[in-house]
């Protein structure tokens, strides 16, 4: 049941500030909340958070929860953009494009990594955001841990020299690919496109304008044993691409209720083959922009051992 793809335990933030972000809806075309009595949307989207947190636990996944004190930080709640963690007990940490979200990194959380998973190196690249430079990690590359694959669409959230600067330290493969949403505006992060799970991929093909290119994504994902589950335009509009395999009691897609309503019952037959369902209501955060997906970052580390007394 364990698989490189899908980690045992998550970093989640609690959003105690949850609003809309002026800095990042320029070009986050999902982004759809409102400004209007943000106190109820806060209130809203901090009972979703517990509630999903909840709903992981009692599936047997580890969840580290750290509070979001902030009042600058209103996307907090989508940590995966700010750090990821890799085998071999080695952490990114990002450099990322609006300003407001720069203040979502914090110390507290890579030094409990340091403490509760055995960890190697950190690798900074956080500096660059001063040369106008950003990798917004797994929400910019969408990774194939088994295959070694960084899939990345084109954007101002992924630049290709960090992006081959990463995937030089960390060994991965570079694959590269514009996609367009049906008003033909750029996609934003290649984590609302697709998901990727031990024998399966999520992705939307018909949003790869390049049809040689769109060919060659599906190939790759093929030839490293996934089975392609083709999303339509109106499946990522309702987050369906943006999920997370994990392993908890067994293994489990999360993703949130509305993207599981809006697959068809063949597509969830490719899905439970090798992992359960594990749908989570968050309406309201989804407003700002992004899914379940983007609100688990992953732990790709080995648990130290406790020490008993």
């Amino acid at each position: 049941m364990s698989s490189l793809q899908a980690p045992g335990a998550v970093v989640m933030i609690r959003p105690h500030h949850f609003r809309s972000n002026p800095e990042t809806s320029g070009d986050n075309a999902f982004q759809t909340l409102a400004r209007n009595d943000e106190s109820a949307t806060a209130a809203q989207a901090l009972a979703e958070f517990d509630q999903a947190v909840a709903a992981l636990r009692e599936a047997g996944v580890t969840v580290h929860v750290f509070d979001d004190e902030g009042t600058e930080t209103p996307d907090s709640v989508f940590p995966n953009n700010w750090f990821s963690t890799h085998a071999g007990g080695h952490i990114a940490i990002y450099p990322m494009f609006a300003p407001n979200r720069r203040k979502e990194r914090r110390w507290d959380v890579i030094e409990m990594l340091k403490r509760d998973y055995r960890v190697q190196d950190v690798i900074d690249y956080s500096g660059l955001e001063q040369d106008g430079l950003a990798l917004e990690g797994t929400g910019a590359m969408v990774l194939d841990h088994i295959g070694r694959i960084a899939y990345t669409v084109k954007s101002n959230r992924a630049d290709p020299v960090l992006l081959e600067r990463f995937c030089t330290h960390f060994n991965f493969e570079p694959m590269v690919f514009e996609a367009k949403d049906a008003q033909d505006r750029d996609v934003y992060h290649t984590n609302v496109l697709m998901g990727i799970g031990t024998g399966y991929a999520l992705i939307c093909l018909s949003m790869l304008p390049d049809t040689q290119r769109r060919a060659e994504v599906a190939a790759r994902l093929e030839e490293t044993g996934r089975e392609v589950i083709d999303l339509t335009p109106e499946q990522i509009a309702a987050f369906a691409g943006n999920a997370l395999e994990l392993t908890g009691r067994r293994r489990l897609l999360a993703l949130s209720a509305r993207a599981v309503e809006a697959l068809r019952p063949d597509q969830i037959a490719v899905i439970e083959r090798s992992a359960e369902l594990l749908p989570l209501s968050i309406p309201t955060i989804e407003t700002a922009g992004g899914s379940v997906r983007c609100m688990l970052a992953g732990i790709h580390l080995s648990p130290r051992e406790r020490k008993t007394a």
